[in-house]
């Protein structure tokens, strides 16, 4: 637990604090990459401007700003600062945090509770917030990399709003190697291309950055610049072919889709290996690969959706590398699998006259009646038992009344063998005239 108001260190250990440390900005105004939170008009900015800040959740990846904007929080809004690690603290920890709230607050000071890596309470320590939020013991400002939705109580997400923090952008990191070379007073020994590639191996860290920057002028001879091979020689770690969360990974995912659309197994495996070879989560394209599945391949081929399951289960038990071969042989067959995307379509039709409609009484004749009440009201009246009727199909209207008969599944007008065999006799020849 720290405060915002402690003894300032002696200069010659406040030297000696990493680099990250150091720059740290002093007000909100300062902070980089988060402009959507902290700049003129940032959701944060408003809250100090008004004069009221309620418990906030904030989400985001390592290096964002996280713990630094909930500081700067508190020391704007005249509010104490506790700050506690979710990986160290139990439960003991918070009633002595909550405690010390209660006495400050009596004094008529109230306090701003930061709670790092928040996710990693479990439900019943995250229920002991809720007492202390609603009677206004705590500001709790909590702290987590993982999607609140799945990993924090709903309770709790109802009394703190959620606030998404960015990963930095390159313009963002450059900003803040330019306050690191002012502040140490001297260039990166970098040429254009290494700084660049020093960025990209940030991956929209801003902490990382600056840690990278460090290791290069610690490794600098007098005079000497480095160029991107050297730079990854120095800092042994390797620049991602494409950031993960930005352009670069929306970009390569829609080429993968639409070459499995388009039912080019070349292109597609290519683009596939350009993810994993740029550090891409193997399960997050097993589940693109499910999606392609049963958007485009559909009832043409109901292999498609078990074959990618089974991949996905398959490299989540092999592991790397030898999964990432299933998750290959899955890629291939759906760019060569015949294609409809009926099912989708229907279902988008039908999702848009459930909302449109309301809720409508199906018709009387395909409910249960249970009791006398519901059969004199008609209920189950004129049903015919599909089983016993001529080719078991009884034709009848299944939709309700107001609402009329409706259309929405158009089946490929091909059966799967046939448009499979289409399938493989074009791409033999697709790639007879490619080889001549």
């Amino acid at each position: 637990m720290s405060d915002l108001f402690s003894p300032q260190e002696p200069p010659d250990m406040a030297s000696a604090r990493p680099l990250a440390d150091r720059l740290r900005p002093k007000t909100l105004a300062e902070v980089t990459g988060q402009e959507h939170l902290t700049g003129a008009d940032g959701t944060l900015t408003r809250m100090i401007a008004s004069g009221s800040l309620g418990s906030m959740i904030f989400w985001g990846p390592p290096g964002t700003g996280k713990t630094t904007v909930a500081r700067l929080l508190s020391g704007e809004a005249g509010l104490a600062f506790e700050q506690i690690s979710a990986i160290f603290s139990g439960v003991a920890d918070l009633k002595k945090v909550f405690e010390s709230a209660r006495a400050r607050r009596m004094s008529g000071r109230q306090t701003l509770l930061f709670v790092d890596e928040i996710h990693r309470f479990n439900r019943a320590q995250q229920d002991s917030f809720l007492p202390v939020i609603e009677d206004g013991t705590v500001i709790l400002v909590g702290a987590t990399t993982e999607n609140p939705s799945f990993e924090l109580n709903a309770a709790l997400l109802s009394r703190a709003r959620v606030l998404t923090f960015k990963p930095h952008a390159e313009a963002s990191l450059e900003e803040l190697l330019t306050r690191a070379e002012a502040a140490e007073n001297r260039p990166l020994p970098l040429d254009a291309d290494a700084r660049a590639s020093l960025i990209r191996m940030a991956d929209g860290d801003g902490r990382a950055v600056l840690t990278l920057a460090e290791e290069v002028w610690r490794a600098a001879r007098k005079g000497e610049i480095f160029d991107a091979a050297a730079l990854q020689d120095i800092v042994q770690r390797r620049a991602p072919v494409y950031d993960k969360s930005q352009d670069g990974h929306y970009n390569l995912i829609s080429a993968l889709h639409k070459s499995v659309r388009g039912s080019d197994p070349d292109a597609a495996l290519y683009y596939l290996c350009r993810m994993l070879d740029a550090g891409e989560d193997p399960l997050y394209l097993g589940r693109r690969l499910v999606r392609m599945a049963v958007e485009d391949i559909g009832l043409a081929d109901p292999q498609a959706l078990m074959i990618c399951n089974a991949a996905k289960d398959a490299y989540d038990y092999l592991g790397s590398p030898e999964g990432e071969l299933a998750l290959a042989q899955a890629c291939v067959y759906l760019a060569t699998a015949p294609k409809s995307n009926a099912v989708y379509t229907a279902y988008k039709a039908a999702m848009r006259a459930a909302k449109e409609n309301g809720s409508l009484l199906p018709p009387k004749h395909i409910l249960n009646a249970p009791t006398k009440l519901m059969k004199g009201e008609g209920y189950g009246e004129g049903y015919r038992y599909d089983h016993d009727e001529p080719d078991a199909f009884s034709g009848q209207d299944y939709f309700p009344e107001k609402m009329g008969r409706r259309t929405f599944y158009d089946p490929p007008e091909r059966g799967f063998e046939r448009e499979l065999r289409k399938r493989i006799d074009w791409w033999t020849k697709l790639r007879r005239e490619r080889s001549s």
